[in-house]
C-alpha cells in the first residue's frame, strides 16, 4: 500500500492521503537499545470530521467506534508500535485505521421483527409453573390429623 494512493473501502468510504498525518515516535515494544535511539513507532492522525471521501452516517460511526482514540474535534489517532521497523507499524496503522472504518462502513442491521409467544407455548409454560408449585407447596410440613 502506497503512501499517496487513497484507500477505497466501501462505496461511501474512502480515505484520502490529505486526511492522514503520520508522526513518528520512539516505540516501548521490543528491540534494545534500538528503542531507546530509534523513532519506529506511528502515530497515524485521521480527520474524520472533516475528510472529505466519507459520508454523513460513516463519519458519525468512525468517530463513535473510534471511542477513546477519537479526539473532541472528530481526529481519529491510532498508535502502532507493535514492530522493530518503521515501516511496519505504519501499515499495522493504517490496516488499523481501515478496519475501523470498514466496520464503520456496514450497513446497519436490519430491525427486529417484534414476535409472540404461540398459545401453546404460553399453555406449557403455565402448565411446568402450576406443576412447580404444587411440588413446592407439598415440602411444606405435615400436619396433624
Amino acid at each position: 500500500m502506497n503512501a499517496d494512493e487513497k484507500i477505497i473501502i466501501a462505496d461511501e468510504a474512502t480515505i484520502h492521503p490529505g486526511d492522514l498525518h503520520e508522526d513518528f515516535i520512539r516505540s516501548s515494544g521490543p528491540g534494545g537499545q534500538n528503542v531507546n535511539k530509534v523513532a519506529t513507532a506511528v502515530q497515524l492522525r485521521f480527520d474524520a470530521a472533516n475528510a472529505q471521501g466519507l459520508s454523513e452516517r460513516v463519519r458519525e460511526r468512525t468517530i463513535k467506534l473510534a471511542g477513546q482514540r477519537a479526539t473532541k474535534d472528530g481526529v481519529v489517532v491510532i498508535e502502532a508500535g507493535r514492530f522493530r521497523t518503521q515501516e511496519q507499524n505504519r501499515a499495522d496503522a493504517r490496516a488499523r485505521l481501515t478496519a475501523l472504518v470498514a466496520k464503520a462502513a456496514e450497513p446497519p442491521p436490519p430491525p427486529r421483527k417484534k414476535t409472540r409467544p404461540s398459545k401453546g407455548a404460553v399453555e406449557r409454560r403455565l402448565k411446568t409453573k402450576a406443576g412447580r408449585s404444587t411440588v413446592k407447596k407439598l415440602r411444606g410440613r405435615v400436619g396433624d390429623d
